[in-house]
């Protein structure tokens, strides 16, 4: 199942020929997943109150295939490659108009609270793939 989030590009975040900078790719595909997760219905201030678990990301492997401009509408796509027990692996991509603009591949790893890798409840699991 394919999670999908628009987004407007700002001129903020574009430089001065008005091609979005390449680091806010990582900004709209952080915002897309925190909208994914937010409509499986996981609460991430409760999981890290009530199981003191949190996601860091901790690997990304990213793709720029043709430039984003000054006041495009895009689109993320945020689907599930892998799921672990402690790990999600998601692929990410950048739209405009269906054109492939950046595509992503995220690992993102579930943390308890002593900073180690932590288990990702079944709930969670379930709610999340």
């Amino acid at each position: 199942m394919t999670h999908r989030f628009e987004c407007h590009v700002y001129y903020e975040d574009t430089d001065l020929a008005g091609i979005v900078y390449y680091a806010n790719y990582m900004k709209f595909i952080e915002r897309a997943r925190t909208e994914w997760v937010r409509t499986r219905g996981v609460d991430q201030v409760a999981l890290k109150e009530n199981e003191g678990i949190v996601f860091a990301v901790r690997r990304v492997e990213a793709d720029y295939l043709h430039p984003a401009k000054f006041d495009d509408d895009l689109v993320v796509e945020t689907k599930v490659d892998s799921m672990t027990g402690a790990r999600i692996t998601l692929q990410q991509d950048v739209l405009r108009d269906g054109e492939l603009l950046f595509t992503s591949h995220v690992t993102l790893v579930a943390i308890g609270p002593n900073g180690s890798p932590a288990r990702l409840p079944q709930e969670l699991r379930r709610a999340l793939h």
